[in-house]
């Protein structure tokens, strides 16, 4: 998708997140995975390549491959940023907040740039998406050097990295992820405000407890009680 000397250059400025006081580091049943908070995270050319992908050239190529007008980057990265999954880390199958949490705008759009090189089959981090009553995994795509996803942002948008990575422990699975908004969305996109959900795969996964299903809805409700500047403030605090 883009030049490969360029996300060379991103790879190579890759911090260690594990290591980094500013990251999220998720260790729930459902999620094992580091990310980035902000972009203080970023070196001179992963600042650059972020904010091009902010950029009115890239919002164009967006509208014309999606026909979503008016989208609106998200400088705050809330959400995004880097993103790194360690050996047995996973993602279960999710569907993602639907609202920003500062602006209240509209998810819409979900970009994932993978930055690993020389990638096996074998290593696992398949990127999947599912079916509405979670029976069938209906796209399966491997997170290659390079690799550009695109997806929307819908209450059917089913989507993760399910099974634990299997690649050897000297390595780990890095991406850039970012997210794109809008001022209102279609009708039959309406739904209410909520953090992530999280979805079993049909014969394969545990139900979610009802721990996990209180926590998601006290976390919807934290984020959209509290003001956008103490949510910031808190970030910068962390």
């Amino acid at each position: 998708m883009f030049k490969p000397e360029r996300l060379r250059e991103v790879v190579a400025e890759f911090p260690d997140l594990a290591r980094r006081k500013k990251t999220e580091v998720f260790g729930s049943t459902s999620e094992k995975k580091i990310a980035s908070v902000g972009e203080e995270q970023f070196s001179d050319h992963s600042l650059a390549i972020m904010h091009f992908l902010n950029s009115l050239p890239f919002l164009q190529f967006l509208k014309q491959l999606t026909r979503i007008p008016n989208l609106i980057p998200d400088p705050h990265f809330i959400g995004g940023c880097f993103h790194e999954i360690k050996p047995g880390g996973f993602l279960k199958v999710h569907v993602d907040f639907n609202k920003h949490y500062g602006n209240k705008l509209d998810r819409r759009l979900n970009a994932l740039i993978y930055l690993n090189e020389d990638w096996q089959d074998s290593n696992g981090g398949h990127f999947e998406l599912w079916n509405d009553d979670m029976t069938q995994c209906v796209k399966r795509v491997l997170p290659v050097f390079n690799r550009l996803v695109i997806f929307s942002t819908i209450p059917g948008s089913y989507h993760g990295h399910p099974d634990p990575l299997t690649c050897p422990p000297d390595r780990s699975q890095r991406s850039l992820a970012l997210y794109y908004d809008t001022n209102g969305r279609p009708d039959e996109e309406v739904s209410d405000a909520h953090s992530t959900v999280w979805k079993a795969r049909k014969g394969i996964d545990a139900a979610p407890s009802v721990m996990t299903i209180v926590k998601q809805g006290v976390r919807t409700a934290v984020k959209e009680l509290t003001p956008p500047i103490l949510l910031r403030l808190v970030k910068k605090l962390r």
